[in-house]
């Protein structure tokens, strides 16, 4: 499967950092425009490279220091919505017809902003750049664990619920701020009947998913990838569950993986040896994220090339991931299964119909 059959096709993205997708030559308008003069680059290919090195030092907290940049320049309604709109028409672009895309208000505040003004820029950008684009994007708000501000946020994702987002994440260095510290803002949500996912497993191992689940009440992890500390394989290759490994295949938990990322902070040690193929074969709840499109220099396309050259995912495969984040998603119910039947199923199986096409064409022996 080439990249442009595989951008063809709808894919679904549940794990994308609004702050970790930018254009780089936005993020160079930006800074002269608001006067930030602390880039590494004003050239768009050396500041490309510079945040990309930077995102592949093999630990989270120095995978974080390239968003110091974004950040900065991410302060005002003008900056918010303009780099929402071109998140929304990079995706559509990449094919994909539904997205959850994360951020934290209390980082764009800095120039004198409400967090209530930051979401409203935000929401604004994503309905211009998804309006007629074959697109959805929804937000999460991500409140920062290393602060103290998570139950504000969490107020503002219930607040701002009926107009475009769908749910309420934490985020941040993962070891030694665990997520139960963040337990007040998790309940309020849970009594508002709203959603959860937790950035778990990634940073840190299995007390941090056990937390997420069992204390916070997470629907979905964040990554997770260290769930499979939890199975341990024998000599013979069979496959054994340790509790929470299996309460969470059990109870259908999705794992938020992002492959490309997940190497770059050391969770995985390749993308060869990532557990997704493991996790994958066990039948897992797994969907395929980007994490942060600029940082990793991927989309959610090319990761599954990736996947695709590094397991042998054949276009089933990649549909089977697909349909997993859709089912995942935080969007009603009704909205979920329009996508999946009119949308996904009949987007792929047209891909499949077509490298049939070719393969008959290609006639024996190829």
């Amino acid at each position: 499967m080439s990249l442009a059959e595989i951008r063809a096709v709808p894919k679904v993205l549940l794990h994308d950092h609004l702050d970790g997708g930018l254009r780089p030559a936005t993020v160079i308008d930006l800074a002269r425009e608001c006067g930030y003069d602390r880039l590494p680059s004003h050239d768009v290919e050396e500041l490309t490279s510079w945040l990309r090195r930077g995102a592949s030092r093999g630990h989270l907290n120095l995978y974080l220091d390239a968003f110091q940049h974004t950040v900065a320049v991410m302060q005002t309604p003008e900056a918010l919505t303009r780099v929402a709109a071109e998140c929304a028409e990079d995706l559509a672009a990449d094919g994909v017809v539904y997205a959850e895309v994360r951020f934290a208000p209390e980082l764009h505040v800095a120039a004198g902003l409400t967090p209530d003004e930051v979401v409203a820029a935000v929401l604004e950008g994503f309905r211009i750049g998804s309006a007629g684009r074959g697109i959805t994007v929804y937000a999460l708000l991500t409140a920062m664990r290393t602060a103290a501000r998570s139950l504000e946020i969490a107020e503002l994702a219930v607040r701002h619920r009926d107009e475009g987002v769908v749910g309420f994440d934490i985020a941040g260095a993962e070891a030694g701020s665990p997520p139960s510290r963040h337990l007040d803002a998790f309940q309020f949500v849970a009594r508002e009947n709203f959603h959860i996912t937790i950035h778990a497993g990634e940073g840190f191992g299995l007390p941090s998913i056990w937390e997420a689940l069992q204390w916070c009440g997470a629907e979905r992890l964040g990554h997770g990838v260290r769930i499979v500390d939890d199975i341990q394989i024998s000599a013979g290759g069979t496959a054994t569950l340790g509790r929470l490994a299996s309460y969470v295949r059990d109870r259908r938990i999705p794992l938020e993986m992002c492959p490309t990322s997940n190497v770059q902070t050391g969770a995985a040690t390749s993308i060869d040896a990532h557990p997704m193929r493991l996790l994958r074969q066990l039948s897992f709840r797994v969907t395929v994220n980007t994490d942060n499109r600029l940082m990793s220099g991927v989309t959610l396309s090319s990761e599954f090339q990736l996947l695709s050259e590094a397991f042998g995912y054949g276009w089933r495969d990649l549909e089977w991931l697909t349909i997993n984040a859709m089912k995942s998603a935080f969007a009603h119910f009704d909205e979920r299964l329009r996508i999946i039947d009119t949308v996904i199923k009949p987007g792929f199986a047209t891909a499949r119909a077509a490298s049939d096409a070719v393969v008959r064409m290609a006639g024996p022996g190829t």
